[in-house]
């Protein structure tokens, strides 16, 4: 079957519609075409027609769907269900038939010939039952599909068609071919970095709907906002941290990795009021403080931490913090949390928001702590769950929607078919740059682009980390003017447009999953996953092999 839209976008008030429209999905033939909501306007009658379905080489039908319980008392048509209650509605039958007619009279006035091909009027009552034996003037039962007809409406629709349709042949494929565009056609130019931009405006309003939950927490002196991939926590971090600074507190605003670090101080930058008193890396906040540098992982994890907490037990209160504001916490080890509250004036009362995804736990610092125990230093924190997605269109968010928990529900519109490009995991690299090069030539603005590895740094990013220029590598990024190459790791809590996933290989089996589950959520628009089957299904398991199984095979032109 086709659909005209291709995917509709059915309200919350078209439950039912989008109900018989799925059944009508899987069992009508492929030549089929169902168009949802179509709007007809004839003189002054103004008609909608629920679903019409044109069936080459039988006819055409309007089907007018109606939710809840439907009854008749008396001859007036009641319909049964939700807040209203039992409530008088016009006669379905009668919309449906004059709808059918509105539509015949204008279609034939747009292609210039009276429309001959049978045509039917239906009406669809997905939760009513309907006796075999009922029957009213001007609607025999034959005309009315019911609970139990659902089951199998294919054979009672063509029935309905053939037996009671006005007009005298069936619909001839190419007859049909001339209607369709008038349904609601524009010829226009494609321009995918235009679509990007709307898709992602709209994920960019949904987001900032997020602020309710601000609201609803500003008496919780202690939160952790738990959430998947795409679930708005960063905005929802810088928001928090704006809102306290307005108060005329001293907030920090914390993260761990460099490249969301300059991603936050970047919004820092752009406010008018009052900002925080440091924004950027736990690190780099130590170091500020009078913590002496040093390189090697046992520094960061330890040395680092442990002098912070003597040397903030010496701080003045006044330099001391009001809050805290921490990002991506999940990636913060537990004595990093310790030394953090430290510098708060009043390490157990005051201010902590943590915004993190417990199921991206890349660098395993949490491994032997649960917040559970009721000894990790977040287990005091109230916990606030964010389920839903929104940074990411569902194809997308379906992908890596088996990492993400249990109550993840992708909520963006459905988006460009995941991308799926099929080689060893020795030619990932150079593969994944040939879809950098395609993706430009259809259309792609560059700096829509990241290219992301698992394993081996792209040689461009190699390149910044070997000459010591990562800071710069960094500032590229969010200038926001090129194509873009980097790890799963670096880019966490980031996103582009389109991101490239180069699986290439994984330096730890253990963390393999989490990073897929990082990479293939990063992107807005579009996913474009590359590498060896068998080594992303035996990181990502059974649930990424079925989504998978949707994705959209591409072969990149070199």
């Amino acid at each position: 079957m086709r659909s005209i839209p291709a995917e509709p976008d059915f309200s919350e008030a078209q439950s039912a519609e989008k109900v018989v429209w799925e059944k009508l999905r899987l069992d009508l033939p492929d030549e089929v075409v169902v168009a949802h909501s179509v709007q007809v306007r004839h003189g002054r009658a103004e008609c909608e027609i629920d679903l019409l379905v044109f069936w080459p080489g039988v006819g055409l039908a309007a089907i007018e769907v109606k939710g809840g319980l439907i009854s008749i008392a008396g001859g007036q048509w009641y319909q049964s269900g939700g807040a209203e209650g039992r409530r008088g509605i016009q006669s379905p039958v009668a919309q449906s038939q004059s709808s059918m007619h509105a539509f015949r009279t204008w279609m034939s006035e747009q292609i210039g010939s009276p429309i001959s091909s049978r045509f039917a009027y239906m009406v669809c009552f997905p939760y009513t039952s309907v006796p075999q034996s009922w029957e009213m003037a001007g609607c025999p039962r034959s005309l009315v599909l019911d609970r139990d007809d659902l089951t199998s409406p294919v054979e009672l629709i063509r029935t309905a068609i053939e037996r009671e349709g006005s007009g005298t042949t069936p619909l001839a494929a190419s007859f049909m071919e001339r209607m369709l565009p008038k349904l609601g056609q524009l010829d226009s130019k494609v321009d995918l970095a235009y679509d990007a931009r709307e898709v992602e405006d709209e994920q960019n309003h949904l987001t900032e709907r997020q602020a309710i939950l601000l609201a609803a927490t500003r008496s919780l002196p202690r939160v952790r906002f738990i959430g998947g991939a795409g679930s708005g926590k960063t905005w929802l971090a810088v928001e928090k941290a704006k809102r306290l600074a307005k108060e005329g507190k001293r907030v920090g605003l914390f993260c761990y990795n460099k490249g969301l670090s300059q991603y936050l101080r970047n919004q820092v930058q752009g406010w008018r009021q009052a900002t925080p008193v440091f924004t950027g890396e736990f690190h780099d906040y130590a170091l500020t403080l009078g913590v002496r540098d040093g390189e090697g992982q046992e520094y960061f994890d330890d040395q680092l931490p442990r002098e912070l907490l003597l040397l903030a037990g010496d701080l003045a209160n006044a330099d001391k913090l009001d809050a805290v504001v921490v990002d991506e916490a999940q990636d913060f080890a537990p004595l990093w949390w310790d030394a953090l509250k430290t510098c708060l004036k009043d390490p157990a009362s005051s201010e902590i928001y943590a915004f993190m995804d417990d199921q991206q736990d890349v660098y395993r610092r949490w491994k032997a702590h649960t917040l559970e125990e009721g000894t990790a230093p977040l287990a005091d924190l109230v916990p606030i769950h964010v389920d839903d997605n929104l940074r990411n269109t569902r194809r997308i968010a379906e992908t890596f929607k088996g990492f993400a928990g249990a109550h993840f529900r992708p909520r963006g519109v459905t988006g460009l078919p995941v991308r799926r490009v099929h080689c060893s995991t020795e030619d990932a690299l150079d593969v994944a740059g040939d879809c950098v090069d395609a993706l430009i030539e259809d259309g792609w603005a560059n700096n829509q682009i990241a290219l992301l590895t698992t394993q081996r740094r792209h040689p461009i990013h190699l390149e910044h980390f070997e000459n010591g220029t990562i800071a710069d590598y960094w500032r590229e990024f969010h200038r926001d003017d090129a194509e873009f190459y980097g790890h799963v790791l670096g880019f966490k809590g980031l996103e582009r447009s389109v991101i490239i996933l180069c699986v290439n290989g994984f330096r730890d089996a253990e963390r393999a999953a989490e990073q897929l589950y990082v990479g293939l959520s990063r992107a807005r628009s579009l996913l474009v996953i590359v590498g060896d089957d068998a080594e992303i299904i035996a990181a990502g398991g059974r649930r990424l092999e079925l989504a998978l199984r949707t994705a959209e095979v591409w072969k990149p032109a070199s």
